[in-house]
């Protein structure tokens, strides 16, 4: 109320996956600025539902993301508005980041993960 963001922003809790990925189907973008993420899933589940993403420089946020994200200090507020802004009025740019955020989840799937580790099991027993 004291932001006088709430007909814009929403702050949900905890969401099922098929909440979730409605959500992000949803929404415009998905703006993530974490200070530290072991991994950093939810960019890839946003990206992967079609949602351009906005995520931190730091952690693992960069590797996760690629080039498929804006990348933004997130201890410089100004920086996050500003990514958020320029997203927000340019639809071109945000439908570039859609198809390369597609493509980009599409590279961190549980089967591709299950197929490599089984390949780095038998590369280790038959050596």
């Amino acid at each position: 109320d004291e932001l006088k963001i709430d007909k814009d922003v929403k702050f949900l809790g905890y969401l099922t996956q098929e909440d979730l990925r409605t959500v992000f189907s949803s929404a415009t973008i998905f703006a993530f600025p974490s200070l530290y993420e072991g991994f950093g899933i939810p960019i890839l589940e946003a990206m992967a539902c079609g949602t351009p993403v906005i995520t931190s420089n730091v952690s693992s946020m960069p590797e996760v993301a690629g080039d498929a994200a804006k990348l933004v200090n997130p201890f410089d507020i100004e920086d996050i508005k500003e990514a958020i802004q320029f997203l927000l009025e340019n639809e071109d740019v945000r439908e570039a980041m859609t198809k390369k955020g597609l493509k980009r989840a599409a590279e961190f799937s549980w089967d591709r993960c299950a197929r490599e580790t089984l390949e780095v099991y038998h590369k280790t027993v038959d050596s």
